[in-house]
């Protein structure tokens, strides 16, 4: 057992073999449609021994494992588990070295298409990380509907609308930075870490000057550059038709009544939408809302924060060339580190499907039913090693390590991890087309 005294309150965790872990740590509270409000402290010792609840989201009640994308994922990353939903789901897992003292900080922001997924999902762990002197933190935040309504009731009392869950996760970033230091952690030396949806997230927290100082380096696994104009975020309030939609199916005249409505009834609601709408992923998104996002992202995105930035691609990643193609133009720009995954996942015909590099970057091959081998732990350590570095100086190179040259005006230049090597070259555009018109969302083959 691990007990832990901070300013937010004692906690008791997990004494584990190179860390201890603090799991469900509550970081803020909000009510439906609402912000989230810090939390402060609580009273007496916190049981922080089991993973905290997940925000709910359409698997909950519609786990759709007749699609073969849906069931390839349940099997890759949530098998096994024992998720509860619950809209108190504004929890942290910290994974804190032993004997820490001011180490390097990531914050990891999950992925799952802004409208599902959770930060207990089999990857991610923090142990292996902790074994090289990071503390890690993974964060909960809302998803769906609950994370991104639009709504003039929202704007009059909030003065901004939408964006819950973008807002929880800076909530999180503001709450790391006020009471790491009592778990050991340096609050002037964070990294916001996401993978997907999350990578997205920190692109566009990426973009607020307000927010200077507030974290020192990014890494975008999969999500960092400028989408398409069709992908970017609308304006707050184009969204709105798009959940007054969704009340008049959910049998809702007013906001008030949607706050009231059962959980099951609203999620019903929100699937029956995507039903008959094929543009529900761009409803279910952060918007253009004037306080995080100030301004279109396109206009944005040519001053971002000046910090040291990580990006990562697959070589069958979602849309994998285009992926390939705005990570790098973003780092050609800004001089990010940019990191081609050309390493295919054991085990099936799926290639480095979008989400393969996770168990990689955190060290949990083990976990999975994948028949890794000796090339994949090798791949594995590297890249700790390399994000160890990168937490430590915005340098993710190091003693042992094959030398990563950042991207420039005139270079393109990636780290390429291979099933042969580790070594600067150049993404493989072709393979990566390839990739996306045979092979496509990844299947479980049943």
């Amino acid at each position: 057992m691990a007990v832990r005294k901070t300013s937010a309150g004692t906690l008791r965790g997990i004494e584990k073999e190179t860390c201890d872990a603090f799991l469900g740590v509550p970081y803020a509270r909000a009510e439906r449609f609402g912000y989230a409000e810090p939390l402060r402290a609580w009273e007496g010792e916190r049981d922080c021994t089991s993973f905290g609840a997940s925000c709910p989201q359409y698997r909950q009640y519609f786990p759709q494992l007749e699609n073969p994308e849906r069931r390839f994922y349940q099997k890759e990353f949530r098998e096994g588990l024992r998720f509860v939903y619950e809209e108190d789901c504004l929890n942290l897992n910290l994974y804190v070295p032993k004997q820490a003292k001011d180490c390097p900080v990531i914050v990891f922001f999950h992925g799952g298409g802004f409208n599902s997924g959770s930060n207990m999902e089999a990857p991610f762990r923090g142990d292996a990380l902790a074994a090289r002197g990071i503390l890690t933190v993974f964060v909960n935040y809302r998803v769906g509907i609950l994370g991104y309504l639009t709504h003039e009731e929202v704007k009059a009392a909030y003065g901004r609308e939408g964006n819950f869950g973008l807002d929880d996760q800076l909530t999180a970033v503001r709450w790391v930075r006020e009471h790491i230091s009592d778990f050991g952690g340096d609050p002037d030396n964070i990294t916001l870490m996401g993978q997907s949806a999350g990578a997205i997230s920190i692109q566009y927290l990426c973009l607020n000057h307000e927010l200077e100082g507030l974290f020192q380096k990014a890494v975008m696994m999969s999500g960092g550059g400028l989408f398409p104009r069709f992908a970017l975020p609308r304006a707050a309030e184009e969204t709105r038709s798009y959940w007054k939609d969704l009340m008049a199916l959910a049998g809702c005249e007013s906001l008030e009544q949607l706050k009231k409505l059962g959980i099951k009834e609203l999620l019903s609601a929100e699937y029956a939408l995507k039903q008959q709408r094929k543009d529900a992923v761009y409803h279910t998104m952060p918007v253009v809302d004037g306080a995080l996002i100030k301004a279109p992202v396109d206009q944005l995105i040519r001053d971002p924060l000046k910090i040291p930035y990580m990006i990562g691609f697959t070589n069958n990643d979602m849309y994998a060339p285009i992926m390939a193609h705005i990570g790098t133009v973003f780092g050609k720009a800004n001089g990010a580190y940019l990191y081609y995954f050309d390493l295919d996942a054991p085990g099936d015909h799926n290639a480095a499907f979008h989400s393969s590099d996770l168990r990689y970057m955190f060290g949990t091959l083990q976990g999975s039913w994948r028949p890794y081998g000796a090339r994949d732990r090798e791949v594995s350590a590297q890249m700790m090693d390399y994000a160890a570095s990168f937490a430590r100086t915005g340098d993710p190179n190091g003693e042992g390590l094959p030398a990563w040259r950042p991207a420039g005006k005139t270079s393109s230049a990636a780290l390429c991890l291979g099933p042969k090597k580790t070594a600067m070259g150049h993404p493989d555009y072709v393979k990566m087309t390839k990739n996306m018109l045979t092979k496509g969302d990844p299947k479980d083959g049943r």
